[in-house]
C-alpha cells in the first residue's frame, strides 16, 4: 500500500496530495468515536438507576385551624374630647387647674369677672321681695272681696316675672363659670388670668382616654362577616405590645370613594399607656376555618385553567389538580384535590413530570 501511495504523489498535483492527508487525518478521528458508540449500553453507562431520581423536598399536608385574618391600619382617638370655650365674654378672674391635671365632671376649672350680674342680682333679689309683700297682701284683699280677681292677678304676675328675671341673672352668672363637662385630663391652657376672651377663644382641650377609641376601615365585601363584639387586636410604635380591644359601633354606609365601611372598636387604656392620634395596626379575625389543609405557597403551580401541586406516592411524582382558598404570609389553604396526610413536593417544580422517580427530604412544619 505504501508503494502505491508513493506513486500517487509522484504524479499528482500538490492539492491533490493534500486533500488526501486531510482525508487520512480525519479518518483517525472518526473511526475511534465510531467503535466506541458500537459499544452495548450495559458496557457504556456507569450511572446507575438509582442516582437518576431527582432529590426534591416535600411537606406532609395537615390539617389545622386557619384563622382570616384581616391586617389593617387604623387610629387611636380619645373617647371624649372636647375643646373648652366660654358661652360669654369677659375678663378671667381666676385658673382653678393645672395642665395635665386630672379632673372630675363638674369641677370649676375657670372664672370670669362677674360683679356686674350679680349687682343686678341683688337688685332682682330686692325687687322679688318688694313684689312678694304687694302680691301677699291683694291675696288678703281679694279673700275679702275688696279687690277684683283682675287686681290680684297682675300683682301676681310681677311677682313671676321678678321670679324669671332673677332665673336668667343667675344663668347668665352661671355662664361665667366653666366647669369639667366630663371627668378627664385637661391639656396645655391658652390663657392666662386678667386676659380677656371671648366665646372663640380656646381655653384649653380636656380628654377622656380610658376607654380609648381604635377607628379603622374595612374593604365593603367583609362586611357580612363582621359583628358588634368581635375582638381585635392591635400595636402601636411607642410599645412591643399586643393590645386588645371589641368592636362597638360600625358606620352604616359604605364609602361610595374607597368603598369601605368605617368600624369604631374600644380598648381598656387603665394604664394611659395609650394617647389619642397613635398609629394603630389592627388584626381583624374575619372568620376561622377548623380543619384547613395547608402546603407551602411556592408549592402552588399555576397553570392556565387552575392551579396543581406535585404530590409524591410509591416514589414516583404525580400531578393533582387544586383548588385553594386563604393565604398567610407563607402558606395558602388547598380547598379541593388533597386530603390530610397527602406529601406535596415543594422543590424542583420545573424539573419534575408525571411519573418521575424522586427521592424526598421531609421538612418540618
Amino acid at each position: 500500500m505504501s508503494f502505491v501511495f508513493i506513486s500517487i504523489i509522484m504524479k499528482s498535483s500538490t492539492k491533490i496530495v493534500i486533500a488526501i492527508i486531510v482525508i487520512i487525518c480525519l479518518g483517525f478521528i472518526i473511526i475511534p468515536k465510531w467503535d466506541k458508540g458500537s459499544e452495548t449500553p450495559e458496557e457504556n453507562s456507569a450511572i446507575t438507576p438509582e442516582s437518576n431520581k431527582l432529590e426534591v423536598l416535600a411537606v406532609i399536608a395537615q390539617s389545622k385551624k386557619l384563622n382570616n385574618d384581616l391586617r389593617i391600619t387604623g387610629s387611636l382617638t380619645a373617647n371624649e374630647s372636647v375643646e373648652l370655650k366660654s358661652e360669654v365674654s369677659g375678663v378671667v378672674r381666676s385658673i382653678l387647674f393645672k395642665e395635665g391635671q386630672k379632673v372630675i365632671k363638674g369641677q370649676l376649672l375657670v372664672e370670669l369677672n362677674d360683679e356686674e350680674f350679680k349687682a343686678e342680682l341683688e337688685k332682682l333679689q330686692y325687687t322679688k321681695k318688694l313684689n312678694e309683700d304687694i302680691e301677699y297682701r291683694q291675696k288678703q284683699l281679694l279673700a275679702k272681696e275688696a279687690i277684683s280677681t283682675e287686681e290680684y292677678e297682675m300683682s301676681l304676675t310681677t311677682l313671676q316675672t321678678s321670679i324669671a328675671e332673677i332665673k336668667i341673672n343667675q344663668v347668665q352668672i352661671e355662664k361665667h363659670k366653666i366647669r369639667a363637662p366630663f371627668s378627664g385630663t385637661v391639656g396645655l391652657r391658652e390663657i392666662s388670668e386678667g386676659s380677656y376672651i371671648s366665646p372663640s377663644d380656646l381655653i384649653a382641650t380636656i380628654y377622656s382616654i380610658d376607654p380609648i377609641k381604635v377607628d379603622f376601615s374595612i374593604p365593603g365585601r367583609y362586611i357580612s362577616e363582621l359583628n358588634i363584639g368581635d375582638q381585635i387586636s392591635f400595636t402601636v410604635d411607642a410599645f412591643d405590645e399586643s393590645f386588645e380591644g371589641a368592636i362597638y359601633a360600625i358606620e352604616p354606609q359604605i364609602d361610595p370613594e374607597t368603598r369601605s365601611i368605617k368600624v369604631r372598636a374600644v380598648s381598656d387604656n387603665s394604664e394611659n399607656k395609650l394617647l389619642p392620634g397613635q398609629f394603630a395596626r389592627v388584626n381583624l379575625t374575619i372568620s376561622t376555618v377548623e380543619e384547613a389543609i395547608l402546603i407551602p405557597t411556592e408549592a402552588i403551580i399555576p397553570e392556565l385553567n387552575g392551579k396543581k401541586v406535585n404530590d409524591f406516592a410509591i416514589g414516583k411524582a404525580a400531578s393533582k389538580e387544586v383548588t385553594t382558598g386563604l393565604r398567610t404570609a407563607d402558606k395558602i389553604q388547598v380547598t379541593t384535590g388533597l386530603v390530610d396526610s397527602d406529601t406535596v413536593i415543594t422543590t424542583g417544580i420545573l424539573q419534575l413530570r408525571p411519573g418521575m422517580e424522586v427521592d424526598i427530604n421531609l421538612q418540618s412544619e
